[in-house]
């Protein structure tokens, strides 16, 4: 077996059909040597940045194991929070294509482990065996829903709205494997939200009176998912 397919076996489920790791067992033998050639793995300890926006970015990049916050700064002393990456998933995937500068940048939550994989040697791969690219062009762009959110809120809700909407993204289904809150500052869920820090604190407490939410800590629970996510609609 080969080591890449080794190390992935032991950080992914095979039983999950989305699992990013279903793509390499598409693979033959000799394709996974080429690709375990020209991969490094490399652990993160938290709050690590992997990359920065603006950099060159030689690599196509896996997260093997851990949480991966990937932002936009937009300002210098400003940042929006774009997503969080997680096992299974793939960034700079553009690099793959042409693209030789990062257009974000990427910080760990927690200790992670990354494959940087060549990208050249990736996109060889994805040319020659169109089910690989299939299925992993299928995760990638699942995230295209998760842009046009943020668009949306940024151009017209109001600050609870925008709230919402990232407490909602933060509590939702495909984080159901591991609470990230706790792993998040507020200024960290605010940056979600491209609100201030002060706004992201007052709302929440007024989400916590309203019964919305409950907050322990670090720790957000929602209490009421429908009233939350008509805040969200309506802005």
């Amino acid at each position: 077996m080969s080591p890449l397919t080794k190390d992935m076996n032991n950080k992914i489920d095979h039983n999950t059909p989305e699992s990013s790791l279903g793509c390499f067992k598409l693979l033959s033998d000799e394709d996974l040597k080429i690709l375990n050639d020209k991969k490094t793995q490399i652990s993160y300890l938290k709050g690590e940045t992997i990359f920065k926006q603006g950099a060159f970015a030689p690599h196509v990049l896996f997260v093997n194991q851990g949480l991966v916050r990937v932002y936009l700064q937009t300002a210098p002393n400003k940042q929006i929070n774009i997503h969080v990456a997680q096992k299974g998933d793939f960034l700079a995937f553009s690099a793959a294509f042409g693209e030789n500068i990062h257009h974000y940048s990427a910080s760990t939550l927690v200790d992670s482990t990354i494959c940087m994989i060549d990208k050249l040697a990736l996109k060889q791969l994805l040319l020659g065996n169109p089910e690989f690219a299939l299925q992993i062009s299928s995760r990638n762009f699942r995230m295209e829903s998760r842009y046009l959110d943020i668009i949306g809120n940024m151009s017209y809700k109001q600050m609870r709205g925008k709230l919402a909407s990232a407490l909602l993204y933060l509590a939702g289904e495909e984080f159901a494997d591991e609470e990230i809150f706790p792993y998040l500052s507020r200024q960290d869920i605010a940056d979600f939200a491209s609100i201030t820090s002060e706004s992201a604190i007052k709302f929440m407490k007024e989400f916590e009176r309203e019964g919305i939410i409950k907050l322990d800590g670090r720790m957000v629970k929602i209490l009421k998912e429908g009233e939350l996510a008509l805040i969200s609609k309506n802005g």
